[in-house]
């Protein structure tokens, strides 16, 4: 299962390289009525959801995350998030190769629904997460580049 998903975050991680990379340095900050983040802001959140949930929390990695900043910060540039995006794939992979099967099988070390999940459970979730943000990141980028 760990190979597997290491290889779905890095498939889903590199096509958010790619909507990106396909996005003009100014379209990532804008926003349209009715949608509440911008591009840019959805890339930031995704690299820190990430790098919390599973580097600091399951890999011990020292992040410490400012989820606020993730949705403030603008104008920060595709090269710099593109970089945010491969350090978090190395961060990934590296944390979940180090895993056991029975730390998979285990609780996760924090609550996060109110309920106890399992580790496998909760990194199920972190890729859908991703992909529910990726599919808003390429809709709305579809959206700027036609305009």
């Amino acid at each position: 299962m760990i190979k597997s998903l290491i290889h779905l975050f890095n498939r889903d991680l590199d096509k958010l390289i790619s909507e990106i990379e396909l996005t003009d340095d100014n379209k990532l900050w804008i926003k349209k009525p009715g949608i509440t983040n911008t591009i840019g802001n959805l890339a930031l959140h995704l690299c820190g959801n990430l790098n919390h949930f599973i580097g600091a929390t399951l890999g011990s990695s020292g992040y410490v995350r400012q989820r606020d900043k993730e949705f403030s910060d603008k104008n920060v540039s595709k090269e710099v998030i593109i970089d945010r995006i491969e350090a978090v794939k190395i961060i990934i992979a590296n944390t979940l190769n180090k895993l056991t099967s029975d730390q998979i099988a285990s609780s996760y070390p924090i609550n996060v629904f109110d309920k106890t999940v399992t580790t496998e459970y909760f990194l199920i979730h972190l890729h859908s997460h991703l992909n529910y943000h990726l599919g808003q990141i390429n809709y709305l980028r579809r959206i700027l580049t036609a305009s």
